[in-house]
């Protein structure tokens, strides 16, 4: 798919990608088309698929969520036979904002955010720990983030 994007196609991705609350108008400026064809390729990045959604990114820190772990979950020989009902419960935890399937020594490796060391503790032995089939998990506190983003590199492909 990614080999239909022209090099408008991919120049309107970045503006949106970078700031998705500018105007059809700013962006066909910035790209050099006019406002329609502009607009018209826009909806169709949107009913093709390339555009998923238009979100605000919000701070986890300025809402409280000061926490950021990432744990790799191992499930048990016979939790492998219950791999969806792994994932509708992971599914079903806010505090998980990516979830993995890995190859290795883990099953899963999960991004997960709470207020505090005390909040995920409470996460970890209330909720992760009690899906059926896991047999192992190991946390991993992020300290500090040097690196975060969610613009994709459409220059590489």
């Amino acid at each position: 798919m990614a080999a239909e994007l022209d090099a408008f196609d991919r120049k309107i991705l970045a503006l949106l990608q970078e700031n998705a609350d500018q105007s059809t108008a700013e962006i066909s400026e910035a790209v050099g088309l006019s406002p329609s064809p502009c607009w018209r390729r826009i909806q169709r990045l949107r009913e093709e698929g390339y555009i998923k959604a238009q979100v605000a990114l919000v701070d986890r820190r300025k809402i409280g969520l000061n926490t950021q772990v990432f744990a790799q979950v191992k499930l048990n020989a016979h939790g492998r036979s219950h791999l969806e009902e792994f994932s509708d419960a992971i599914r079903g935890f806010p505090e998980v904002l990516d979830c993995y399937v890995t190859m290795g020594p883990t099953d899963f490796l999960l991004r997960i955010v709470a207020a505090d060391i005390d909040a995920y503790e409470r996460f970890f032995f209330d909720k992760l720990s009690r899906v059926p089939g896991v047999q192992e998990i190991n946390s991993i506190v992020a300290l500090s983030e040097i690196k975060s983003t969610t613009e994709l590199p459409l220059t590489a492909v």
